[in-house]
């Protein structure tokens, strides 16, 4: 299986996985509740990923431990950055892009839950 194939499996799952949470949950939740729903259904589907993961920054001489976490990180492959918020702003594409670099992932999904259908809530992001 190429790459492009398995990361498009990967967000594919991901973003289903989304749809099934915001069918059953709803907008208008707080985040920490659609990113354990998100888990859980990730979990069910036998999806590799870690939970608030911590990125080490460095800046010139300087090591930042833990200078962010990451929403989830799925497959070791895609960042997703979860919000509830009423519209997504140029800052949180800045914050999954900056985040991406960062960590050396070349792709992410930034999915806002509090969106009445949530497939207008979701942003995909190569690097």
């Amino acid at each position: 299986m190429s790459a492009a194939k398995k990361l498009n499996d990967i967000t594919g799952t991901i973003v289903d996985a989304s749809l099934k949470v915001h069918k059953a949950m709803g907008p208008g939740l707080y985040e920490k509740v659609y990113e354990d729903c998100l888990s859980h259904e990730l979990e069910k589907r036998n999806v590799s990923f870690k939970r608030q993961q911590p990125v080490t920054v460095e800046y010139e001489d300087l090591v930042i431990p833990a200078a962010f976490k990451m929403d989830l990180l799925v497959e070791d492959a895609v960042i997703v950055e979860l919000k509830s918020t009423e519209k997504l702003q140029p800052i949180h594409d800045s914050q999954i892009l900056t985040y991406m670099r960062l960590s050396g992932t070349k792709t992410g999904l930034l999915i806002n839950f509090n969106v009445p259908l949530i497939k207008d809530g979701i942003k995909r992001f190569k690097i």
